[in-house]
């Protein structure tokens, strides 16, 4: 194995190849519950050249490779679950263009959130992009690749529907380039040419994306949220579906959870208002606090706890971690937005059986398309109980989803044998013909998507 240690270190140099057990160890896990396994050797590339160089050493050493972003995943599905090279691409952090009148960035896979959302507020404060309610470490490939969303969710939709382009390493090493900047036109564009969709919700079990280009937005000058608040569950549907009918919300975001406990057993929905001027500010108020909810104030159903301006952008994720040893993991399911009281209920039952303070979330996506729902689930990383709880609580969460008819958003391999079992015959059979056509020898993050 030696002779591959010599290898990497001569694609990628001696200062960023690693087989050291403090190194591995650390690259063995992400922060959620999935099981430790540990990688044999972690490359760190810098160029596009690298990446195909490593992944052409791997396929033809038959060593399994796994791609790394941000790590904040916390399904498992960057923990190399087979051994082999785990690829960990922040060096890979250039923002090769910014496109302001065409609104679109063209990024390499390490660019994390915060990074373009700070580039863009020194350099072009016009424009803004979907954020995650994920840290900021968070790189943009990764999120697109698991088919996130972001704060723009609810009138734009996924991240993933926001791609403009794409640059993929195939198993071999082959570089391939998808939408108009594979006839050498620019990065504006994933239309009208046949669509070749087979590296988005795979894992990088197809291909590793080293580049991509994704849509920006207006910017606004005033900010801020709004919340709503209900005792009923069951009144969520249609409030939700009022807002959208306005076109007026940024972000549409319903929650509940047990702490703080003035919270508990109450429904908030926080509504996201962007504008350049005073005057179109409370437009969109009156149209959305007076004219849309005004019914549900005036009945005593609902109650409209005020506007609060130049809050930070979501951060879903500072909700959950507040349990001593500081872990959460969450499933996500998209849903129909009518199941909402179902998915509280039921999800509350479940972080109850399980000692655990219930968390559910759900943020509307497109208008009303559907919705991402998060049931959360904390535990203490010191202490093993609480770890084997939450998994046990994630793992029913998963069967929940399917139950009630939903899709598991980034499964991990659990949910991804629910997903698996429950797929048409020969849509399954299409992925694995897929699989074993781009990458015979299955070294592309295996432990991932595998059909028997």
């Amino acid at each position: 194995m030696d002779s591959i240690y010599k290898s990497l270190t001569a694609i990628v140099g001696d200062g960023h190849v690693s087989n050291r057990p403090e190194e591995l160890y650390i690259y063995s896990f992400d922060l959620g519950t999935a099981e430790p396994h540990r990688p044999d050797y972690i490359v760190s590339p810098e160029t596009t050249e690298q990446v195909q160089e490593i992944v052409r050493l791997a396929n033809r050493e038959n060593i399994p490779i796994v791609p790394l972003g941000g790590g904040l995943s916390l399904a498992g599905l960057a923990v190399p679950l087979k051994g082999g090279i785990l690829l960990d691409l922040k060096r890979m952090d250039q923002i090769i263009e910014v496109n302001e009148k065409a609104r679109y960035a063209v990024i390499e896979c390490g660019v994390s959130q915060g990074q373009l959302t700070s580039y863009l507020e020194r350099h072009h404060p016009h424009l803004t992009h979907s954020e995650p309610g994920a840290p900021p470490a968070a790189t943009i490939a990764g999120n697109v690749m698991i088919h996130g969303q972001g704060d723009l969710a609810q009138p734009y939709g996924f991240t993933s529907d926001m791609i403009l382009g794409l640059e993929v390493i195939l198993p071999a090493g082959e570089l391939l380039h998808l939408g108009s900047c594979a006839v050498g036109t620019g990065w504006f564009t994933l239309h009208p040419l046949p669509d070749v969709g087979i590296f988005l919700g795979w894992y990088g079990t197809t291909g590793i994306i080293t580049k991509l280009s994704i849509k920006l937005f207006p910017a606004k000058k005033i900010r801020g949220v709004g919340t709503f608040v209900v005792e009923d569950e069951n009144l969520i549907p249609e409030i939700i579906f009022k807002i959208t009918h306005t076109q007026m919300a940024e972000d549409i975001i319903a929650f509940s959870s047990a702490i703080p406990p003035f919270t508990r057993e109450l429904h908030h929905i926080n509504v996201n208002i962007a504008a350049d001027s005073e005057k179109e500010l409370e437009f969109r108020e009156e149209i959305i606090w007076d004219d849309t909810l005004g019914e549900y104030i005036r009945s005593g159903d609902g109650g409209y706890l005020g506007f609060v301006r130049g809050l930070q952008r979501p951060q879903i994720s500072k909700t959950s971690d507040y349990k001593k040893g500081g872990g959460f993991e969450y499933v996500g399911g998209i849903m129909p937005v009518e199941t909402y009281p179902q998915c509280y209920r039921e999800g509350r039952d479940i972080s109850e059986r399980h000692s655990i303070p219930y968390t559910v979330t759900g943020r509307v996506i497109g208008a009303a398309h559907s919705m991402m729902f998060a049931w959360t689930y904390a535990f203490n990383r010191a202490d093993p109980e609480t770890i084997r709880q939450a998994r046990e609580a994630l793992h029913e969460t998963d069967d929940l989803v399917m139950k009630l008819g939903g899709v598991i958003w980034k499964p991990g391999t659990y949910g991804q044998k629910l997903v698996l079992e429950r797929l048409e015959p020969d849509t399954r059979e299409l992925m694995k013909k897929i699989k074993a056509l781009i990458d015979p020898n299955g070294i592309m993050n295996p432990g991932n998507w595998e059909i028997p």
